[in-house]
C-alpha cells in the first residue's frame, strides 16, 4: 500500500489489535470543547496521524527499533462530546481506564490547549512511570 493510500493511524500501524494484546496504545483525543481563542485542536489527532505516514519505524542514526520489542497499534480516537465538556471528559476517563486495566502504555495524539480535559498521568493512572520533564531555562537577552 502506497504511504498516500489506505485507512490513517498513527504510523501506518493496523489499528486492528485488541489492548490485551499491546504494550503501547495510541490515542487519539479530539477535543476543543474547553478553548477560548484557539479552536481547531479537534483536529490534531487527525493530522498527527496523517504527517506520521512519513516517519520510519526505526531511526538510522541510534539504530532504535521499537517496534521490535513491544506491540504498539493505535486504537482509535475517543468518542468525545463536542458540546458538554463534562460528558467529554467523562468519556476520555472512561476510554483511559478501559485500556489501562490492560496494564499498557497509553500515547496520547493530541494538541492541548485546553486544560480540563483528563490527562491520566495527571491523575496517577499511567500504567508505568514517565521520564521527568526537562526544567526550561530562561531565555537570555
Amino acid at each position: 500500500m502506497p504511504r498516500f493510500g489506505g485507512i490513517s493511524t498513527f504510523m501506518r500501524l493496523p489499528g486492528t489489535s485488541d489492548p490485551a494484546d499491546l504494550d503501547v496504545a495510541v490515542v487519539g483525543v479530539p477535543l476543543d470543547t474547553g478553548t477560548s481563542n484557539r479552536p481547531g485542536a479537534r483536529f490534531g489527532p487527525r493530522g498527527i496521524r496523517a504527517e506520521s505516514v512519513l516517519i520510519r519505524p526505526y531511526n538510522m542514526a541510534t539504530r532504535a527499533a521499537p517496534f521490535d520489542s513491544l506491540r504498539i497499534d493505535d486504537t482509535g480516537d475517543v468518542a468525545a462530546s463536542p458540546y458538554d465538556l463534562q460528558a467529554a471528559v467523562d468519556a476520555i476517563e472512561t476510554h483511559y481506564d478501559s485500556l489501562l486495566a490492560h496494564d499498557l502504555v497509553t500515547f496520547v495524539d493530541r494538541r492541548r490547549p485546553h486544560r480540563r480535559a483528563p490527562d491520566p498521568s495527571i491523575h496517577g493512572k499511567e500504567a508505568r512511570p514517565r521520564r521527568p520533564r526537562a526544567r526550561r531555562r530562561p531565555h537570555r537577552h
